[in-house]
């Protein structure tokens, strides 16, 4: 019977990764608007307090939505752009950078070769000769083509999810009732108030990982201005955008400092400077700001949260890899109300 249970448990697992893979044009939008409501709900409930319905304050915060990521998006795309027309020419400069100094390690290995071909007497084997080739002749991948969507797929998915945020302000609390018939009895207090809990969660993580965000931008726009980077407002944008991503956020964006640092800057000190100060300075961030700021609401288990943001970037890509902890942050706080001894709660808090 445990047998029996524990494979439907994984049969149903992976019928419901299936489900969210081959449902992602529809799902993320949803989910990226259930976010984006529960930020902007607050302001739709306070226009309701002056005697605006919701349909009107819900269209005004929506258009005020748009006119601050329109804005956002306008200051953000040349720096972007810039990034994107000169990657080729960085990452040539920064691949012959690495043969330069891959060049002595070269001659040594060439030395012992032949030395070795004295002694046998032999060739080296044509496998060697197609390994070192083929390792020699390698190409760069685009890393920013797998980042970043098409524009069509953002703008897509931009569209359908203003769509859903309208609609689900406009209609008030309707999505909270009808969300709190389908939840099951709780332990404590009220469907309604399960859901505003996570939905104040949600919020207060969003809310929070903007403004850390974007003071780590400034920050590091800072820093490499006096370190002498290139660019240092398009690494404060970038550092703003990718470190809502937990951890894979600032994996990108140490690969790109260090490769932009080996193409642009000279020598090995130089060079080591820049990532070294963004590691530093996202570790302070991670350790001793974020569990102030975020609160005892957003405690979860670092190691649930680094499988999570996995399962959803390999699932959903960028948008995946954003919802996944309001999304676990959510789920946890469903089953401790549901069951104050919640296994699932205990595994998934910190």
């Amino acid at each position: 019977m445990t047998l029996r249970s524990s494979s439907l448990a994984i049969l149903a697992t992976v019928a419901f990764a299936a489900a969210l893979y081959l449902g992602q044009e529809v799902l993320i939008p949803v989910a990226l608007g259930l976010l984006v409501t529960s930020m902007l709900r607050p302001l739709v409930r306070g226009l309701a307090r002056a005697g605006i319905s919701p349909p009107v304050s819900a269209t005004l915060v929506t258009v005020g939505f748009l006119g601050v990521v329109g804005a956002a998006g306008y200051f953000a795309a040349g720096p972007i752009q810039g990034l994107i027309r000169d990657a080729p020419k960085t990452f040539s400069a920064a691949r012959g950078k690495i043969e330069k100094i891959r060049q002595p390690i070269k001659q040594v290995s060439q030395a012992v070769e032949k030395a070795q071909k004295e002694v046998t007497g032999g060739e080296q084997p044509q496998g060697q000769k197609a390994q070192s080739a083929s390792a020699s002749t390698g190409t760069s991948v685009p890393l920013l083509g797998r980042v970043f969507a098409t524009t069509a797929g953002i703008l897509s998915t931009l569209l359908q999810t203003i769509v859903i945020v309208f609609l689900v302000l406009a209609t008030g609390d309707l999505l909270t009732r009808k969300l709190a018939i389908v939840l099951p009895k709780q332990a404590t207090g009220t469907p309604e108030q399960t859901v505003d809990e996570a939905e104040s969660v949600v919020r207060r993580y969003l809310v929070v990982t903007l403004l850390l965000s974007g003071g780590q931008g400034i920050v590091i726009a800072l820093t490499f201005m006096l370190l002498g980077m290139p660019s240092p407002l398009l690494w404060g944008v970038l550092t703003f955008l990718l470190e809502s991503l937990p951890y894979i956020g600032a994996l990108i964006m140490v690969a790109l400092i260090t490769i932009t640092a080996f193409a642009t800057l000279e020598g090995i000190g130089q060079i080591l400077l820049p990532p070294l100060a963004y590691i530093v300075i996202s570790t302070i961030q991670n350790n001793l700001i974020s569990p102030f700021a975020y609160g005892s609401g957003l405690r979860l288990n670092p190691i649930a949260v680094l499988l999570i943001v996995v399962i959803g970037w390999f699932l959903w890509g960028v948008a995946g890899a954003f919802v996944a902890v309001p999304v676990l942050a959510a789920v946890r706080i469903f089953a401790r109300r549901t069951n104050p001894d919640s296994r699932l709660a205990a595994v998934l808090g910190d």
